[in-house]
């Protein structure tokens, strides 16, 4: 008998990545990790041979500490991606009043999802950041106050929380996107998507259009384009795209190879297989 595929995973169990995870292959060994770098060095290390993290919410937005890993960590790449409906629950310890909660505890992307409800039901309370959605309701459990969650109907379960109400996002639908990475990405299948970045040196009118005419000059859609900061200096800018196709197509080969000849930085992040229904 062959060795179950082992797949990191941004846990504790509970989280939305769990859900994901379990999704993407249900006969793997998941192993959770504390945090999102610590499922890529599992995966650098071979202690996992895939990961799945979140790279990007439709409520929130990206995921930064995901793409921040992208740009500087090497070794991974993403091989698939899955886009999955949050829809998130306010747990609290069985028996606590509404009127009575002080605190509501999550991880500020869910903090984020719920904002408008959050305003409208506990303007008083405090919310506090934990490091998962999972990690949220073991920090309510434990709390000396009379405190909230917001968390999985797994995680409920997990740790024997009462659901007070559900699907207090502030939009409907709510998706988030996430990734598989691994050491390698996945081959051709003739309906792809390619995810990279790139920075110039120096600023100078007309060297983003000249980025994007190279794709539009030979009939690739991108499907996604962002930016975000450097962090090397004010002003200095990496920009993240998403392109419809695999790396190896020729086309794409010949427009990504311009677009290096005319950057400082340069990173092809993964070519996968377009997600079946998703809108990205």
């Amino acid at each position: 008998m062959g060795t179950e595929k082992r797949v990191a995973y941004f846990g504790p169990p509970g989280t939305f990545t769990e859900e994901a995870a379990l999704s993407y292959d249900p006969q793997a060994t998941l192993i959770p990790f504390p945090n999102i770098a610590a499922v890529v060095a599992a995966v650098v290390t071979g202690m996992a041979e895939e990961g799945v993290v979140p790279i990007e919410n439709s409520i929130e937005g990206s995921v930064n500490d995901t793409l921040d890993l992208l740009i500087r960590e090497s070794g991974v790449l993403i091989r698939q991606e899955m886009v999955l409906p949050i829809d998130h629950c306010l747990l609290v310890k069985p028996g606590t009043p509404t009127a009575a909660i002080k605190a509501v505890y999550s991880h500020p992307q869910a903090l984020g999802q719920c904002r408008r409800f959050l305003e409208r039901c506990f303007p008083k309370a405090e919310l506090i950041a934990s490091l998962s959605t999972a990690e949220a309701v073991a920090d309510m459990m434990k709390a000396n106050v009379a405190a909230a969650a917001i968390g999985t109907q797994r995680a409920a379960v997990l740790w024997g929380a009462q659901v007070l109400a559900r699907g207090i996002q502030d939009y409907k639908p709510n998706h988030t996107r996430f990734v598989v990475l691994a050491t390698t990405d996945h081959a051709p299948t003739g309906a792809d998507k390619t995810s990279f970045c790139f920075s110039f040196a120096e600023d100078k009118p007309g060297l983003l259009l000249s980025v994007l005419q190279e794709f539009a000059s030979r009939n690739i859609n991108l499907a996604k384009v962002e930016s975000r900061p450097s962090k090397e200096s004010l002003g200095k800018y990496i920009f993240l795209i998403d392109l419809e196709g695999h790396h190896l197509d020729p086309p794409v080969a010949e427009a990504l190879a311009k677009v290096q000849s005319r950057s400082a930085l340069f990173k092809v992040f993964g070519s996968y297989p377009k997600y079946k229904g998703s809108s990205t």
